[in-house]
C-alpha cells in the first residue's frame, strides 16, 4: 500500500500490481489500486487531459490547450495498425 496525492486528493492505493513505489512514482490509478508506472511525461498527458475533462464539464468549447501535442498534426496510426509493404 502507498498513500499517494495528485489534484488536491490524498489517496491510498494497493500497489499489489506495480510492485514496490518510492516517493516521486507516478502510477496510473484506477479504483483504489495502482495499475501501471508512468513516466513524467504520461503523467503530464494524463493531467492535461482530465483538466480538458473539468473544462468541458464547466462549459469550455476550446480545448485545444490541453492537448498542444495533438493540435495542427495528422493523427498517426501504431505500428502494429499501419499496413506492411
Amino acid at each position: 500500500m502507498a498513500w499517494c496525492e495528485r489534484r488536491g486528493e490524498r489517496i491510498r492505493l494497493d500497489t499489489l500490481l506495480v510492485g514496490d513505489v518510492a516517493p516521486g512514482d507516478w502510477l496510473l490509478a484506477f479504483q483504489g489500486s495502482a495499475v501501471r508506472r508512468l513516466t513524467a511525461g504520461e503523467a503530464a498527458e494524463t493531467d492535461a487531459a482530465l483538466d480538458a475533462l473539468e473544462a468541458v464539464l464547466a462549459g469550455a468549447d476550446d480545448v485545444s490547450k490541453h492537448f498542444a501535442d495533438l493540435v495542427d498534426r495528422e493523427p498517426e496510426l501504431p505500428a502494429h495498425l499501419r499496413g506492411g509493404s
